[in-house]
């Protein structure tokens, strides 16, 4: 890629976009809601489509000239439906918050009960926090895990269920390591006469390709991140059965967004047709794997883990045992310097603040894309382990550092 035609006209932001080419090139990213897109992917969100106002729905637009975003939208929701199954699809969401809401904005009214899962204990500021809409629009209770196990306890949330008499039920979560029993959660929610809508933001690939179980069929809705673990254009998604379609059209747009972004929109529809390709199925096992491999190389470090491992594409590190000195904030931190990118995480049962919390999530989806398998993930491991026992060894950094270089060397981005 080249960003001449950009430095023509604005050195600054040609030399921030190279610097950033540069920075995901030489870096490990392993920040578990983050990816790589194909080539494709980039050109089609660069594309002329950034041009065109297309408000409305396929042959229904408030404007003309829309017959090429007709085709465009039309693949998207096509290739969406091959993906996971849906009865209905609409791929015109900015992000996966913004999905989440319009399922809120159609079956909810101001003051409705959510129940969802605590943000410490893995659950999505778009899921009730008080700093977020929902938080503020909605009566909000939360479950939790076993702070033990790691484990979502099912009984608890179905006690919490009959008690709270929620409207909908919120399953699906940002920093939780196992697989979750959809079946579980709808029968709790019918028990109790709500809907489930199931965030499946972080696994919508995993979900495509058939390595994790998947809620389509099951939940009331469903909603995803289009640009996670199924690589495709940044956004969001949302699949609900078909008596609930004009609800949530609506709710999408006008109810909650104006136009939408038909560049985008493109490069969900090239990225959902990279996922319908046999080779993503490969993927998608190989991101699964290489986190069991991660999960298992910090074990033997004497990491402790949430849940004791990993169902998914991430693994949930809990430094309170390990390392009871260091922060998740100090870790991530400390990384960074080496050129390896993850996340500070809240963990269950958490005695920090959320701003310094006492874990690190690590995901694999982005490694994996660059070729890594189960033998060079557990080397990253060990890199992590190293760095995170000698936070401020400035030899072990340069080391690390230097391995970091090799391996990003090995493994190429993009040319």
């Amino acid at each position: 890629m080249s960003y001449e035609t950009v430095r023509a006209s604005d050195s600054d932001v040609a030399d921030a976009l190279t610097a950033e080419r540069k920075r995901q090139n030489g870096t490990l990213t392993l920040i578990a809601s983050e990816n790589h897109v194909s080539e494709a992917v980039l050109a089609a969100q660069g594309s002329e489509l950034t041009n065109k106002y297309a408000e409305g729905y396929p042959d229904s637009r408030y404007y003309g000239g829309c017959e090429h975003a007709d085709e465009v939208e039309k693949l998207a929701i096509e290739r969406a439906n091959a993906l996971w199954g849906a009865e209905h699809v609409n791929v015109q969401p900015h992000s996966g918050t913004q999905a989440n809401m319009s399922v809120y904005l159609a079956m909810l009214d101001a003051g409705d009960r959510i129940l969802s899962l605590e943000l410490n204990d893995g659950g999505h500021l778009s899921h009730g926090h008080p700093a977020n809409f929902t938080g503020q629009t909605y009566d909000i209770e939360h479950y939790h895990v076993d702070e033990e196990t790691g484990y979502i306890d099912y009984d608890a949330l179905e006690a919490k269920a009959h008690d709270f008499d929620p409207d909908i039920i919120v399953s699906g979560y940002s920093a939780y390591p196992r697989d979750v029993e959809w079946e579980r959660v709808q029968e709790i929610a019918e028990a109790v006469d709500a809907y489930q809508l199931a965030d499946i933001a972080h696994i919508t690939g995993l979900v495509a390709a058939g390595v994790h179980s998947s809620p389509v069929g099951i939940a009331d809705f469903v909603t995803g991140s289009t640009h996670k673990t199924v690589r495709a254009g940044r956004g969001g998604v949302v699949m609900c059965q078909a008596e609930y379609a004009d609800a949530i059209d609506s709710s999408v747009f006008p109810g909650s967004q104006g136009g939408p972004l038909m560049h985008n929109i493109a490069g969900k529809a090239v990225g959902f047709g990279e996922a319908l390709e046999p080779e993503f199925e490969t993927y998608a096992q190989q991101v699964v794997d290489n986190a069991t491999a991660l999960g298992e190389r910090h074990s033997e470090h004497g990491f402790s883990l949430v849940s004791g491992g990993t169902d998914n594409h991430l693994v949930l590190v809990d430094l309170r045992e390990s390392h009871p000195d260091t922060s998740g904030k100090d870790a991530e931190t400390a990384l960074e310097r080496t050129g390896i990118v993850l996340n500070a995480n809240t963990v269950p049962g958490e005695t920090r603040s959320a701003f310094n919390p006492s874990g690190i999530r690590i995901g694999t989806p982005a490694v994996t894309t660059r070729g890594f398998d189960e033998t060079t993930i557990r080397e990253v491991a060990d890199l992590i382990a190293r760095v995170i026992d000698s936070p401020d060894d400035e030899t072990v950094a340069a080391e690390v550092s230097q391995r970091v270089d090799e391996l990003t060397e090995s493994f190429p981005l993009y040319d």
